[in-house]
């Protein structure tokens, strides 16, 4: 019972804090578009494509934010 509960608990907790900009995309790193110190990143489901100059995967879905 203890177990079920919890995991109740843990599925709310995810649904409230889960960002919902990302929950779509999938960010892929292309080795081959680094260029200038730049890390390219493509998304597996919506085909956007990022540069980032700090080498980290992007925060935010570029298709949920041109809608």
């Amino acid at each position: 019972m203890i177990v079920v509960v919890g995991l109740i608990i843990a599925f709310i907790l995810i649904v409230l804090f889960a960002n919902r900009q990302t929950r779509s995309c999938r960010w892929r790193a292309v080795r081959s578009g680094d260029e200038d110190g730049q890390s390219l990143y493509r998304c597996a489901a919506c085909r956007a494509e990022v540069f980032t100059s700090d080498g980290k995967v992007p925060s935010d879905c570029q298709a949920f934010s041109k809608r």
